[in-house]
């Protein structure tokens, strides 16, 4: 039976490692997987999948005009898919994840999804949003504050490590940018 999967944590607990062991175990055993990422983050380039151990797969895109059951059905037509891979799941919209429902329900196909849960303000991403209330399963990969306890929460920090507490909810970056801490540690650095 398919389900639609939400794989949430803070930057850097590995999400997209894991999406792309678990999508090269299905190709292993001889499944078809199908790929997509927000074409927003192409710090790898424009239709890849990296993670930052170095491991990498090409993959599909979408943007916020896209209709991702459209786009699963089309790939579907040219051959059976085991399960559809998304990464960098919170800068859905809406209605995208309504698509991504629509999938499970009348393709048959499972959808995982994997992304951010809140942004550096502490405040959840749309896409995320929707993923927490429709998500047939739901799995929190964790990752460690320097004090030990689990990260929970991101700041951003500007080019001086100075963290910031206001700005668009969307900047792309890495560990040059964001720093996961445990939700201790992000009230005591953003002034809450």
């Amino acid at each position: 039976m398919a389900k639609l999967y939400f794989n949430y944590s803070t930057m850097n607990a590995g999400k997209s490692t894991i999406l792309l062991q678990a999508s090269y175990n299905y190709n292993e055993g001889g499944m078809e997987t199908y790929l997509l990422t927000a074409k927003l983050d192409d710090r790898a380039g424009v239709g890849k999948i990296a993670s930052r151990i170095g491991i990498d797969a090409p993959s599909d895109y979408f943007s916020p005009e896209s209709d991702l059951f459209e786009m699963i059905k089309a790939r579907q037509a040219k051959g059976p898919i085991a399960c559809v891979f998304i990464d960098e799941a919170q800068f859905l919209s809406k209605d995208q994840v309504w698509q991504l429902v629509r999938a499970v329900d009348d393709l048959g196909v499972p959808v995982m999804c994997y992304g951010l849960r809140v942004d550096f303000m502490g405040e959840l991403f749309p896409g995320s949003a929707a993923l927490l209330a429709w998500a047939d399963e739901m799995r929190e990969v964790r990752t460690i504050c320097a004090c030990g306890k689990k990260a929970t929460m991101v700041v951003r920090q500007d080019d001086s490590g100075r963290v910031l507490t206001d700005g668009e909810q969307v900047q792309i970056g890495g560990n040059e940018t964001y720093l996961s801490l445990c939700r201790r540690h992000w009230r005591e650095a953003v002034g809450r």
